[in-house]
């Protein structure tokens, strides 16, 4: 609670063992507050948190084990990359001759074996954040809380260290609980995703699951585009009876010219005409918007060499296999 606000409401969630999951939602959902739950920064005004069985919410961070990363690393401004990493582990009694082995073998893990003597303001934030998760690990905790990893870095570089995430996940097989708003992000790192919306779970599953088969509006919009196909004009309409809306994503339509040859499965298609408004090249890709009557849909393709490119005003066709149209709550 803050103040009169209830910033998680009826959170049940259970995490497996080993897992990667990640808390996904815009600001306000509360997932940051989940995680600080977690971590032991905020406490639970009612219900309880259970680690391998045994009830946290009273104990402090620091007599939790787990290691945690934010998003602006927290490292020791004064200390090297070295006494950073030692650190943690000098907290948990470890002697001063059975640190150095630990330190000097997950600065090789992390690629920063010649950085020990570095300060923090001496390195790149990629270079930062191998510490700061370095500093994680080090001590061997069985769960691992990242918030917002990767918020502070450009996009080559997250790319860069979202690989270097599932690497270290993948040898030391820890628990993993990670934070961010970033939808790529949740989707190349998580084994499952819980998707927050105003304190509440909307839905969790797998990546793939997840995107494919969301279970409502709010999650098909927030993690990817959602074409609603709610008018008649596109052959469709919603459901009443069943209080459903059918959706469609972007990449599953195909467009080509009003001309072009009717697609092999046409017996299982929709097929509606449009009118390019809009046309987005995005290197790999090439965004359309189309309109259809009073509806505007985003159809997606990857460029390819000898495909036809469509321009604004251009008549095109559009199809989908209806195989491919979800039912949606509102």
């Amino acid at each position: 609670m803050y103040g009169a606000v209830a910033a998680v409401v009826e959170l049940s969630l259970i995490v497996r063992r080993g897992e990667f999951l990640t808390i996904l939602g815009p600001s306000g959902s509360g997932k940051t507050t989940a995680l600080m739950m977690l971590a032991g920064f905020e406490a639970p005004t009612k219900g309880d948190i259970l680690i391998a069985g045994k009830s946290v919410a009273a104990v402090p961070s620091y007599g939790r084990d787990q290691g945690i990363v934010f998003q602006n690393y927290a490292l020791f401004p004064h200390l090297t990359v070295r006494r950073n990493l030692e650190f943690p582990l000098e907290m948990r009694g470890v002697k001063s001759r059975e640190r150095a082995p630990l330190v000097e073998r997950m600065l090789k893990r992390v690629h920063l074996d010649s950085f020990g003597e570095r300060m923090p303001s001496q390195l790149s934030g990629g270079q930062q954040q191998r510490v700061a998760l370095a500093r994680a690990l080090i001590a061997d905790p069985p769960i691992l809380l990242l918030d917002e990893p990767l918020g502070a870095l450009d996009r080559n570089l997250r790319e860069q260290m979202q690989g270097e995430i599932k690497g270290l996940h993948r040898e030391f097989g820890k628990t993993t609980i990670c934070v961010t708003h970033d939808q790529e992000e949740a989707l190349t790192l998580s084994d499952r995703i819980v998707v927050m919306r105003g304190g509440r779970i909307e839905q969790l599953d797998a990546p793939e699951a997840l995107y494919d088969r969301p279970v409502n509006r709010f999650v098909a919009n927030f993690l990817g585009e959602a074409n609603v196909l709610d008018t008649p004009e596109l052959g469709y309409q919603k459901q009443n009876t069943l209080d459903k809306i059918p959706m469609v994503r972007p990449e599953r339509i195909r467009i080509s010219a009003v001309s072009a040859l009717a697609p092999a499965k046409l017996d299982q298609c929709q097929t509606v005409t449009g009118t390019v408004e809009e046309m987005i090249y995005a290197g790999p890709l090439r965004k359309y918007q189309v309109r259809v009557g009073s509806t505007s849909l985003i159809v997606r393709e990857h460029a390819a060499s000898g495909q036809d490119v469509f321009a604004p005003g251009d008549s095109v066709r559009l199809d989908w296999l209806r195989a491919d149209v979800r039912l949606l709550d509102e």
